[in-house]
């Protein structure tokens, strides 16, 4: 058994709202996972029975080999960082740190022991007879952070800790907590609605939508190889490309423009059910060429080291991220490739991905 297990976890609600709708997730020691999704996907709720805020209708959670899921947080061995930092007004940043020691009653000597340690950890050492009220937004978030480390617990839980934050400390502190799992190697989990977050920070991702995964892998798999459309879509910025398609003999067309496929692909858009699907091309995957499909420039986002540039095409519109500055201006006539081997193709009804 992993460090977590999760087993076939619904929640419902009044016997008629249907929250979680079997949820079944497994990690190892040291692991950090990350549950992302949409707001009302159901990881915020997942998180809190995790950790014993909440409780399934039904299935099991297992922390170790411990089965907790009707045990109360206090006697689940874990740490939880919430958005809100929660910490105590009326408390300095030291005392902050080792409340949860005193509580447990854990001897002084050892919670000056744990308050070094982790103040010199995350370089908060100088704040800590400063209460909260004195502190900026990614300080708060240290001592948040610092609070938990002192347990040394099983499981750290994250409930989006980095979005009150702006988009330059989000940045910074989502390198310290990826320093820090790499430094203490405790089992994680880590709630969020930012993909890049997810990508970035993740060992494994759980990729939820209405109470359901519709997805659990590495980064790598899940950006690579999505497994429906609504996964594509959500991971990856800008998202990637869709065009609606049809199977038309052996090619598969868009508005008279026939999409290019591999052999393997090919022979499995052949043996689908359904001839109504859908291209999918990341932005990444796309770029000018002196030939190939034509369009007509209509949008351009410069962000620096690269730059998003939408083409409308016969097919539909399609983004391309391309290195650099584009050097070409909106309304001039270009024209987009991209190899057979990029593409994705998924059933325009179900979203399921099919090659």
């Amino acid at each position: 058994m992993g460090a977590l297990a999760i087993r076939n976890i619904h929640k419902t609600y009044n016997d008629t709202v249907h929250i979680l709708k079997g949820i079944d997730l497994e990690i190892d020691a040291g692991e950090f996972l990350i549950l992302v999704g949409p707001s009302g996907c159901g990881k915020s709720t997942l998180l809190s029975m995790i950790a014993g805020l909440d409780h399934p209708s039904s299935g099991s959670i297992h922390i170790g080999e411990r089965d907790v899921t009707h045990l109360p947080s206090k006697d689940r061995d874990i740490a939880m960082v919430f958005q809100s930092y929660a910490l105590y007004p009326n408390m300095t940043v030291a005392q902050n740190i080792a409340f949860g020691l005193e509580i447990r009653k854990v001897p002084k000597a050892e919670r000056k022991a744990a308050v070094d340690r982790v103040s010199a950890m995350l370089q908060i050492g100088h704040l800590l007879d400063r209460k909260p009220g004195q502190l900026s937004g990614g300080q708060r978030q240290r001592v948040a952070m610092g609070r938990a480390l002192a347990r040394d617990p099983k499981l750290f839980l994250f409930d989006e800790p980095l979005s009150n934050l702006d988009a330059k400390l989000r940045v910074e502190m989502r390198a310290e907590i990826k320093l820090l799992h790499q430094r203490t190697k405790t089992t994680t989990v880590y709630v969020t609605h930012d993909q890049v977050e997810a990508m970035t920070l993740g060992d494994r991702i759980a990729v939820m939508k209405d109470g359901l995964v519709q997805q659990f892998g590495t980064p790598a798999q899940i950006y690579n190889h999505p497994a429906n459309r609504f996964v594509a879509e959500f991971i990856g910025s800008p998202a990637m490309n869709m065009v609606d398609a049809t199977r038309e003999g052996l090619s598969l067309m868009a508005h008279g423009i026939e999409l290019g496929l591999t052999e393997a692909q090919r022979s499995a858009v052949q043996s689908h059910r359904s001839a109504d699907l859908v291209y999918g091309l990341r932005p990444e995957s796309i770029s000018f060429a002196a030939q190939g499909l034509p369009g007509k420039l209509s949008m351009i986002e410069p962000t620096g080291p690269e730059t998003y540039a939408t083409v409308d095409t016969a097919a539909g519109p399609l983004t391309a991220r391309v290195p650099g500055v584009l050097q070409s201006v909106v309304g001039d006539a270009v024209h987009l490739q991209w190899s057979a081997e990029s593409a994705h193709v998924f059933d325009r009804a179900g979203g399921q991905r099919v090659a």
